[in-house]
């Protein structure tokens, strides 16, 4: 009986080893990493991005994107336009001191991949998603925003523009 033990168990390894699922590529997000924005004016960028990134091309379901950026980070080339964007009128930095994005699902598509998930900018949390793609271990990202759906400077709405294109650039490592 002890003969057979050994040989099923064996077997049993073989077989079950076939069936290993491979855990998702997780990424780290390198110190190069921005967020441009582009309004006309203002317009610069944000650096200070953070978060977990699994990513698989071949596994989508399991990938995942859970990203935030320090809002003091804001750079627009003018050192009054950054303290003003920074204060309450704009983005409340003290308040609200991170942008997040959640990805609830990510798909392949024609030009790259879409992922769905929340935006969370100034307290407002709201449904988006973001084409992207993926080459060179660096995700890119264009899209546009609209500032007031964040309630961002709502007192002032023709105060600089409303909508925002928005280009990420995320290089990353293994």
């Amino acid at each position: 009986m002890k003969k057979l033990i050994y040989p099923m168990v064996a077997m049993m390894l073989i077989i079950g080893s076939a069936f290993t699922v491979f855990k998702v590529q997780d990424w780290k997000i390198v110190d190069a990493a921005f967020v441009k924005f582009d309004g006309g004016d203002p317009s610069g960028q944000f650096g200070g991005m953070k978060g977990t990134i699994s990513f698989d091309p071949n596994d989508l379901t399991s990938s995942k994107f859970d990203v935030t950026i320090d809002v003091a980070t804001i750079n627009t080339g003018n050192g009054m336009k950054n303290t003003h964007a920074k204060s309450e009128k704009w983005f409340d930095a003290e308040k609200y001191p991170i942008i997040e994005f959640t990805s609830s699902a990510i798909a392949k598509t024609a030009d790259g991949y879409e992922t769905k998930g929340t935006l969370n900018m100034h307290g407002v949390q709201k449904e988006m998603d973001i084409p992207f793609t993926f080459q060179d271990n660096t995700f890119k990202a264009s899209f546009t925003i609209n500032r007031l759906d964040y309630n961002i400077n709502t007192a002032e709405p023709n105060h600089g523009a409303s909508s925002f294109k928005v280009e990420i650039s995320v290089p990353v490592t293994k």
